[in-house]
């Protein structure tokens, strides 16, 4: 009975520590994208949304990987110390919460943050040329869900093909910024 409640324990503390990391990234890129989109050309704009997109993709994939990974292969690594191994099998032996982080937390910050961004620009759009709100921020809310919606959908198919590599290059970058 007490590891359980030590189980729940732990829950419950993951729980909070990631809803407050999700606060502060989520606070820290909202700010910046609130700051920098409004006063930007159209073009960057766009291209942060699609930085954003992108890195909701990325990160989709890495948890995806990470949840359809196998350890032997970086047992053996890391038998032989070989770079990001260890690494790797802590985050493999951690997956569960490796990719609600990935995907939950970044995914979901990327996808939100790619929306409001979305808005924005449409509304520089509709200053801009004077064009018919209504039309302009159903396209730009479309096409930011579908390129998200779709991007996500060939990074799982990638992901999952590719599990061990990206745990790996995923691991390899982590492993560079502790021991």
């Amino acid at each position: 009975m007490a590891k359980k409640n030590k189980k729940n324990k732990n829950n419950v503390n993951w729980i909070i520590k990631v809803t407050l990391i999700t606060f502060l990234i989520s606070f820290f890129l909202s700010g910046i994208s609130e700051l920098l989109i409004p006063n930007l050309h159209i073009i960057f704009g766009i291209t942060i949304v699609i930085i954003f997109i992108l890195l909701g993709v990325l990160f989709d994939m890495i948890g995806v990987a990470i949840t359809s990974a196998s350890e032997k292969p970086f047992h053996a690594k890391s038998a032989k110390k070989v770079k990001g191994a260890k690494t790797a099998v802590k985050l493999l032996k951690n997956a569960d919460r490796v990719s609600s982080f990935c995907n939950d937390v970044i995914g979901d910050i990327c996808g939100i943050l790619s929306g409001s961004a979305g808005i924005t620009i449409a509304n520089s759009i509709i200053n801009t040329f004077n064009w018919n709100p209504f039309i302009v921020t159903l396209f730009i809310t479309s096409i930011i869900a579908s390129l998200t919606i779709g991007g996500k959908a060939l990074g799982k198919s990638i992901a999952i093909k590719n599990n061990t590599q990206i745990v790996y290059n995923f691991s390899k970058i982590i492993a560079c910024f502790y021991k």
